[in-house]
């Protein structure tokens, strides 16, 4: 099993593994395949950390990441570094491929310089890479109630030496908006898949 930097050449065949990973999980179909595309394209696309898991010369897992924007709360407009998608084939699943990769790429995005990196995503999973609920931080997802109780939205912080002093609201990257259409129209591109409503799907 090998851990490298995704290749133009994986594209399309990451794009699948991902449509596969996520399909029917938060919504019917998915759209974490289409985001990725738009992210690869995107000027806030950290290829550096574009890594890919290969098993006998099939990917079987991914992770991307991408540069937001922390407005502080001294004026400042920095960059903030988050990541997503990131996917394992369903088959893989439950085997440790996706906790690897993501602590594999949190060491190399300390060792790149970050201070920090922030996700939406279950503490309950993400408390064992170190993240915890931003808030506790300072830092806020742009939208969110201050005053309400959001665990969802969480932080990881890399060197805290840089991290100091960096409170504020982060703001993802616009190739994060799915446009309904553009989806309908780069699903045509990959095998038919049906769309079911199942439980536990957030739309």
């Amino acid at each position: 099993m090998q851990i490298r930097l995704e290749r133009e050449t994986d594209y399309r065949e990451v794009e699948n593994l991902v449509r596969e990973a996520f399909w029917n999980v938060y919504r019917p179909g998915c759209t974490e395949h289409l985001v990725l595309h738009n992210l690869r394209n995107a000027t806030c696309f950290v290829p550096e950390l574009d890594y890919v898991v290969e098993e006998k010369g099939r990917i079987i897992a991914q992770i991307a990441y991408a540069k937001g924007r922390l407005e502080t709360e001294d004026g400042r407009v920095v960059d903030s570094l988050l990541f997503g998608p990131v996917s394992v084939l369903p088959e893989w699943q439950g085997r440790g491929v996706g906790s690897r990769l993501i602590e594999f790429t949190l060491a190399r995005a300390k060792a790149l310089g970050f201070p920090m990196v922030v996700i939406t995503g279950n503490p309950a999973y993400y408390c064992r890479f170190g993240f915890v609920p931003a808030a506790q931080h300072g830092i806020y997802l742009q939208g969110m109630d201050l005053s309400a109780s959001t665990p969802f939205f969480l932080a990881n912080i890399l060197d805290a030496a840089k991290a100091a002093g960096l409170h504020g609201v982060h703001v993802d990257p616009p190739c994060y908006e799915v446009d309904s259409k553009a989806l309908e129209a780069f699903d045509r591109d990959f095998p038919p898949k049906v769309k079911m409503v199942c439980p536990g799907q957030l739309v």
